[in-house]
């Protein structure tokens, strides 16, 4: 009897986070495409009549359609085999990725899987013990010697970090072992001088280079979409509330004409410098891409990955995160899709029919 109720009321806590969660899907989608509809009109009642029934034929459930109605908005038009994000999250996560996707929230790990010099990690801090990244220990005395032996500023990720919060910076002043006993796990990385391509956009925070990449069921590797975020003269570091997100060709590295604020509001330059996005090309893009392919065949098991890059002053490239789940694709879909139409996502939902 204990278990049957146990059970119930599983089944009821998940149905409570179902619900709330496509009711924020819902919400989200609605301010995009209005902010989107200001700029290109109406969308089509012909694509919204398309949308349902793709949602609802093709992918199971017709409550997919609101970010097709986002997706046919930003492109004028139709496409099959676009992915909804709330689609995404429920259907194609679990399938492909499954538990394996949250090892990437777990900082002190990365080393340790995917082994690459890329990582300006420095120090994990996991458990009350200091850790090198190739995972010797380090007492606490000499940590603050290890962490600004060659930088002045060093970053502070918390485990679990994401959309540019629990992010901390310390200088060899303000660095305390109290604070970070309180703040938790997490990871200490190089504080990054970026390229002056992207100071001259904004030179208070370090831009990042979003690029997705996925493995098929025969294990090739591809690069599907990429995307820049910049911050705001205010911001410290790039911030999901206020960066600026902008295309990326990713054949070519060359940025869209136009990037995107709160909820994709268009604008076609900088609103603090007023630096034009349109014909800019991202530096050393090619190592980049190269880059990220070589990671994504090292996680085979987590099938698509969102790889936070930096280009440093040097032209190094540099990765501050990989993130296996969550890694955001509405985006992408919306400006450069569909990007996953020969996965065969769309008929993961069929698999236990």
């Amino acid at each position: 009897m204990n278990q049957y109720f146990y059970s119930l009321g599983k089944k009821l806590v998940h149905k409570i986070s179902d619900f709330n969660y496509e009711l924020n899907q819902k919400s989200d989608a609605k301010k995009r495409l209005k902010n989107v509809e200001l700029v290109n009109g109406k969308t089509n009642p012909k694509f919204i009549k398309l949308s349902e029934e793709y949602a609802k034929d093709v992918l199971g459930w017709r409550g997919y359609a609101y970010w097709l109605y986002v997706y046919s908005a930003m492109s004028g038009t139709f496409k099959e085999g676009w992915i909804p994000d709330n689609y995404y999250f429920k259907v194609v996560e679990p399938s492909i990725k499954g538990d394996y996707a949250k090892v990437a929230s777990l900082k002190g790990f990365t080393n340790k899987l995917l082994n690459s010099n890329a990582f300006p990690d420095i120090v994990y801090y996991v458990n009350q013990l200091y850790y090198s990244p190739d995972y010797k220990i380090i007492r606490e005395n000499n940590i603050k010697d290890v962490l600004f032996k060659n930088t002045d500023v060093v970053v502070f990720k918390l485990d679990n970090s994401l959309q540019g919060r629990d992010i901390y910076f310390f200088n060899k002043t303000s660095f305390d072992l109290k604070s970070i006993k309180l703040l938790g796990n997490g990871v200490f990385q190089n504080y990054i001088e970026q390229h002056p391509f992207f100071s001259e956009f904004m030179p208070n925070s370090v831009a990042t280079l979003r690029i997705t990449t996925v493995l098929d069921n025969d294990n090739n590797a591809s690069v599907r979409a990429s995307f820049l975020r910049i911050g705001r003269k205010k911001d410290t570091h790039v911030n999901a509330t206020t960066d600026i997100i902008i295309a990326v060709d990713i054949q070519s590295g060359v940025l869209d004409k136009y990037g995107y604020i709160d909820h994709w509001k268009v604008i076609d330059k900088h609103p603090d410098t007023d630096i034009l996005f349109e014909n800019k090309r991202i530096p050393n893009f090619n190592k980049c891409i190269s880059t990220a392919l070589e990671l994504q065949k090292r996680m085979p098991f987590v099938r698509c990955i969102g790889w936070d890059m930096v280009i440093d002053k040097n032209d190094e490239v540099k990765i501050m995160e990989w993130n296996g789940s969550h890694n955001d694709i509405k985006f992408c879909e919306a400006k450069q899709g569909p990007c996953f139409k020969d996965l065969g996502w769309e008929n993961l939902w069929r698999k236990d029919k």
